[in-house]
């Protein structure tokens, strides 16, 4: 898998073919402080071409999407398109008729007309009055053209996702963009959706329209794609044609040698201990006829894209969530769906996916925030005692090594990691039978995570049983199985002992 060719014409912009690359970049560095977002990354894309860009969480594959939709200015590097310099940064309507993508989340307005959405802040019209008919009837027009068959004048929030997304790739291509990214397309389309997008992406390529497909479904990139790019450690990897490209070779570029020093998961002995949640046939928004068990002192993860069902799954254990069917039930009584109190109450702690949004409450103490879901043990009547309080917030303080002045410390004051150790003791502080634990070591140091997952050893040991939701491969090091989702459904479980390239490759879509 070597480097794309970059031999020009005399011009220095143009391949000796005749054919410029409908977008290239290289040499892009991008840093956010002292984060190096980007480094050295590369990519090329021809007319009428279906390109994949794939790599696993933070690889870089978001940052190259903002720099090549004019988001970001690159630090380093050259990017261009149709062998010519991309727009100058917020030149908006230049970059408009470059490029365009279509996000996993629509920027459809969902309330106004698809007529509305196709022509926002460019309605025609004179005088300032917009021309109703007019704007319908050349809405009528461009979805023709590209036949997208949906009416102009429904309201856009009640289309499909997929009819979303094709009026999107319409109102992209009605700037005159000939290259259309597409970010995680296929996460929240059936089988029968995912192929109807293939048909028209292929339909738009015979009309030179070039498409980088952005997918964690490794699958996807062999039906849809002819040349596939590996982004890893913020790097360009390798490029090459699919066809050439075993899926095997593709995983290991995405992970690297699997054989490394720490690059599998701990072996134990498989956990023989009394079931203490049993779940079976839950169904709900995201996931589907999902059945599992945890046992006392076992910890399972829980992997799976971004669109997987596994963080649904998760908050529908801990109350968040109302499932649609199915049944859970943790020591011998059912989990309370819908109701974060009552699930607490039936030994359920929880560390939340973002300890921003839903982990803390800035404005309050480092002993408030670890004692909120034990407050009314702090006091009769429901009448906190300040002693108790900081009593009960000095031992959580102590037994988690949380860096802080002490229990009055606002919590905002804290760093991310200890912040993090402040939501861990607040779901330890009710002593569960279940701990479910999202991505609980998101944006901490090193230290911090080694700490964080040593309490997920600790509290097994006591016969608590762990349920691990994350991303990151270093999460499920601990875990006694994985359990991988792909579309809403359990489709392969791992034992430990796992290697990143067989867990990546069941992630993927492509074991």
């Amino acid at each position: 898998m070597d480097a794309p060719s970059n031999k020009r014409a005399a011009d220095g912009r143009v391949p000796a073919d005749g054919r410029a690359p409908i977008v290239e970049a290289e040499g892009v560095t991008k840093r956010f402080g002292s984060t190096v977002a980007l480094a050295d990354a590369r990519l090329k894309v021809m007319p009428g071409e279906s390109h994949a860009l794939v790599g696993r969480n933070g690889a870089g594959k978001s940052t190259l999407v903002n720099v090549l939709t004019g988001i970001f200015p690159p630090d380093g590097g050259e990017v261009r398109f149709d062998g010519r310099p991309a727009p100058a940064p917020g030149d908006r309507d230049a970059w408009r008729a470059r490029v365009a993508c279509v996000y996993q989340k629509s920027t459809i307005i969902p309330e106004l007309t698809v007529a509305e959405n196709l022509f926002l802040n460019r309605q025609p019209g004179t005088r300032g009055v917009i021309g109703w008919k007019r704007m319908r009837r050349e809405a009528a027009d461009l979805l023709a053209t590209w036949d997208v068959q949906v009416d102009p004048a429904r309201e856009a929030g009640r289309l499909s996702v997929q009819d979303r997304q094709f009026v999107e790739i319409a109102r992209a291509l009605s700037f005159g963009a000939r290259f259309i990214i597409l970010d995680e397309p296929t996460a929240h389309l059936d089988n029968a959706e995912i192929e109807r997008l293939f048909v028209r992406m292929r339909a738009l390529r015979e009309s030179g329209v070039a498409f980088l497909f952005i997918s964690h479904h490794l699958q996807e990139v062999y039906e849809v794609c002819e040349t596939v790019t590996v982004f890893r450690d913020a790097r360009w990897i390798a490029t090459a044609p699919v066809a050439d490209l075993p899926r095997a070779d593709l995983v290991a570029a995405m992970t690297g040698e699997a054989t490394e020093l720490g690059r599998e998961g701990g072996r134990r002995e498989p956990v023989t201990a009394p079931v203490r949640l049993a779940v079976s046939g839950l169904s709900g928004p995201g996931f589907s006829d999902v059945s599992l068990e945890v046992r006392r002192g076992e910890v399972v993860g829980l992997a799976g894209s971004s669109a997987s069902g596994k963080i649904e799954l998760a908050e529908t254990l801990v109350g968040l969530r109302r499932p649609a069917s199915g049944t859970a039930v943790l020591d011998d009584r059912p989990v309370p769906f819908g109701d974060v109190r009552k699930a607490m109450d039936a030994g359920i702690g929880f560390v939340p996916r973002d300890r921003h949004a839903q982990g803390l409450v800035p404005e309050l103490s480092v002993g408030e925030n670890a004692t909120m879901t034990v407050a009314g043990r702090l006091g009769p009547f429901g009448v906190v005692r300040p002693g108790r309080l900081r009593a009960e917030a000095a031992a959580a303080i102590g037994d988690l090594d949380i860096k802080t002045a002490g229990p009055d410390q606002p919590v905002n004051g804290l760093s991310g990691g200890n912040q993090q150790k402040v939501v861990m003791a607040r779901a330890l502080a009710t002593d569960p039978g279940l701990l479910v634990l999202i991505n609980p070591t998101a944006g901490v140091d090193v230290k911090s995570k080694e700490a964080l997952l040593a309490v997920v050893d600790r509290v097994r040991a006591d016969g608590t049983a762990v349920i691990i939701i994350s991303d990151e491969l270093d999460d499920l090091r601990p875990c006694d199985r994985v359990l991988v989702f792909f579309h809403g459904r359990i489709t392969a479980a791992h034992p430990a002992g796992w290697s990143d390239r067989d867990l990546v490759a069941s992630i993927e879509g492509v074991s």
